[in-house]
């Protein structure tokens, strides 16, 4: 007898008898259409999200140019950008947060660079997106050359 403290419910192929099709999620949370084959990751969305928010400030996007192309300290950083040391701070807390960033302790400086590993995980996510509307587009162009192949008939 299974304790069902440790089942592990029912399988997938139970619940696709159970429910019929059911849409599946990728590494970011983009919801797909059952049978449409895409690039599957597993990655949650909460992560996907502190990304985006990370990039939606313009000076966090230049922060993170600077730490890929080299490793700055976070006062080199500061002397960059019109405003408080605490606040340039905070910006790459909000990157360490998301991975973007990577800060490691060097002595008595805090140095940052880049983690490409997140930017590829945030192409991949916008790569999946392209996808997406690519098939929607040329399922739309196959509807309208039935509708027109179905007008001239």
């Amino acid at each position: 007898m299974e304790d069902s403290a440790f089942s592990a419910g029912p399988s997938e192929g139970d619940r696709a008898k159970r429910d019929g099709p059911t849409q599946t999620r990728t590494r970011f949370g983009i919801a797909e259409q059952p049978g449409l084959i895409y690039n599957h990751m597993v990655v949650d969305s909460d992560q996907a999200d502190r990304v985006f928010r990370a990039l939606a400030d313009a000076t966090r996007r230049d922060i993170v140019r600077r730490a890929m192309r080299g490793e700055h300290s976070v006062s080199a950083l500061a002397g960059q950008y019109p405003m408080s040391f605490a606040a340039v701070q905070k910006h790459v807390a909000v990157l360490e947060r998301a991975h973007l960033v990577i800060k490691q302790r060097r002595g008595r400086e805090q140095l940052v660079h880049g983690n490409i590993d997140a930017i590829r995980d945030a192409q991949h996510l916008l790569d999946e997106f392209e996808e997406v509307w690519r098939s929607r587009i040329d399922r739309f162009g196959e509807v309208l050359a039935e509708v027109n192949e179905g007008a001239t008939t």
